[in-house]
């Protein structure tokens, strides 16, 4: 599963209809390029491709007063918003997603209902609880990873980050039942998490800092 897909869905998402430097700029808003590998390229790439494949359905608009080429917006397609969802769903339940996918998951998760989403986050926490139990099958936490000699240290490692990830869970569990964030279908006033065209973004990575 990739990050960039549902990223870029998302983005062009909320806005409706987007050409590529907003989707850029707005991944950069979020920060995307610090925690994923999300990068200028692959976020072109990714919109040329998903248009090939109908995920995407790019409109080339009126050249720029300035005589610029024309300008090419995306929309997500019904294809797209099913990909958009289905990627959602599977990253906010699964235990063993690469961060940067999980950072996107969570980033999108008021667009499903708040029951749909703690449906799908006591799904991860069964997920880390079985994963966990796969490992102490044969290493056993209490006695230290010395019992295992140095290797003893990986399955440590992985005993220490599913409970960590399993307390996080809980945490945003709690916090969601107890009301925080607005959710689809609920009329609360939604998250804007896009830039207005022409808004400067803050967070964009410098030339001069070689981000």
């Amino acid at each position: 599963m990739s990050a960039i897909r549902l990223l870029v869905l998302g983005a062009v998402r909320q806005h409706g209809r987007a050409h590529g430097y907003q989707v850029r700029n707005d991944l950069e808003y979020w920060g995307a390029h610090e925690w994923s590998n999300t990068k200028p390229g692959s976020i072109y790439h990714a919109l040329k491709q998903m248009a090939k494949q109908g995920v995407l359905l790019a409109h080339e608009v009126a050249p720029s007063a300035a005589g610029g080429p024309p300008r090419t917006e995306y929309e997500v397609t019904a294809a797209g918003r099913e990909e958009y969802f289905k990627l959602l769903r599977e990253a906010l339940a699964a235990y063993d997603q690469k961060a940067d996918l999980l950072s996107s998951a969570i980033g999108f998760m008021v667009d499903l209902p708040r029951a749909e989403v703690l449906e799908l986050l006591r799904e991860r926490l069964g997920k880390l609880a079985q994963w966990r139990s796969s490992v102490t099958d044969y290493y056993t936490p209490e006695g230290g990873p010395q019992q295992l000699g140095h290797i003893g240290e990986i399955m440590h490692r992985w005993v220490s980050s599913a409970d960590a990830e399993a307390d996080w869970t809980r945490g945003l569990i709690a916090r969601i039942e107890g009301g925080a964030y607005s959710f689809a279908g609920e009329g609360g006033e939604p998250f804007v998490g896009v830039l207005a065209e022409g808004r400067e973004n803050p967070y964009a990575p410098s030339a001069e800092s070689g981000r």
